[in-house]
């Protein structure tokens, strides 16, 4: 598999914790491999104990190859590279699964105050922080260039199995959507074979069925998010739900005594300057799980959170409080959080 997704604006947190030895009799399938840039993992229950790993393997590796010739900026071939390297201003047929993608992100943009952005690849080049950049502070004439390039909801446009440039400079990065979507065909590729106990997950991002080789929901821990520390904030147990978290203390630099975080304001073009650390967010799916960690955590706890009680989103914020050596976390849930996991 190619680096699907370099160009990444958010760090993964999530972390599957240690399982327990399998019950007498049933098989329990692990497989492992890199795909996107990162790594990925499947854990799934075989109570029939007559799953091939071999061809549940291929299956994997067949969807995986799928998503990349769709969604991959790496790959020249791929519909998303075929698209951003054109200057037309036509419509672009796209697969339907590419077009799924683009109409949950439209989604997520307009629901989160434009914060959610699959065009902001100049900005992120502008920063530095691209997969070929060196961060650092750009002049206010390249952020003003940058912001001309970009802005989802003025420069494409979906369209009924088609994607059109408004702008032709307009490009797309589903680097803060694609994981998750990854994750979704994962699921599917594994409940092909019968399976309803599983987790599988890339990059952090995850989806859980069923419950765990012990008949328990899958217990899943958050990372602290603290740079050089990667301890558990708390654990939780999910069955049938996707789960990202999105943090920004990995990817940062710090320039005339300020800290810069990758996670970019897309109406401004600047880094975000407020408290919140990092978000998790529980929902149906693994791709707009993806999506709402990403934007709610552009957003902050504060008008992030309204957002969550206004869609009754399952949101956890995990906010400083405090500075230095007496700098604590401030966990901030919605009350669709506390209800699922209580």
């Amino acid at each position: 598999m190619s680096d699907l997704f370099k160009l990444s604006r958010r760090s993964f947190l999530v972390m599957p914790l240690a399982l327990a030895a399998c019950k007498d009799g049933w098989n329990v399938l692990e497989l492992a491999g890199r795909t996107m840039g990162t790594s990925y993992s499947i854990v799934a229950v075989d109570h029939s104990n007559k799953v091939d790993k071999a061809e549940l393997q291929a299956a994997v590796d067949k969807r995986l190859g799928r998503v990349t010739a769709q969604m991959s900026n790496w790959e020249a071939s791929s519909e998303i590279s075929r698209f951003n390297a054109s200057r037309s201003t036509e419509p672009f047929a796209v697969s339907p699964e590419f077009a799924r993608v683009m109409q949950a992100a439209d989604a997520v943009h307009a629901g989160s105050d434009g914060r959610f952005d699959v065009t902001v690849g100049p900005l992120i080049d502008a920063w530095g922080f691209g997969a070929k950049g060196s961060a650092h502070r750009p002049t206010e004439a390249a952020i003003a260039e940058a912001l001309q390039a970009s802005g989802q909801s003025r420069v494409i446009e979906v369209q009924d199995g088609a994607l059109r440039k408004r702008d032709p400079r307009a490009e797309i990065y589903v680097s803060a959507i694609g994981k998750g979507f990854g994750v979704d065909e994962l699921a599917r590729a594994v409940r092909d074979f019968g399976i309803s106990d599983f987790m599988v997950e890339i990059g952090g991002d995850l989806y859980t069925a069923g419950l765990n080789p012990d008949g328990q929901p899958w217990q899943i821990g958050i990372e602290q998010p603290l740079a050089h520390d990667r301890g558990i904030s708390r654990v939780i147990g999910l069955s049938d739900l996707g789960m990202a978290t999105s943090g920004d203390y990995r990817n940062y630099f710090e320039q005339d005594g300020q800290r810069f975080s990758h996670i970019l304001d897309a109406t401004t073009g600047r880094p975000v300057t407020h408290r919140t650390a990092s978000v998790t967010v529980l929902i149906e799916d693994a791709m707009l799980a993806d999506a709402w960690a990403t934007a709610l955590l552009a957003l902050g706890s504060e008008r992030g959170l309204e957002i969550a009680q206004e869609r009754d989103l399952a949101v956890l914020f995990l906010d400083r409080d405090g500075a230095g050596a007496d700098m604590e976390f401030k966990a901030i849930p919605s009350p669709r959080f506390d209800t699922l996991t209580a």
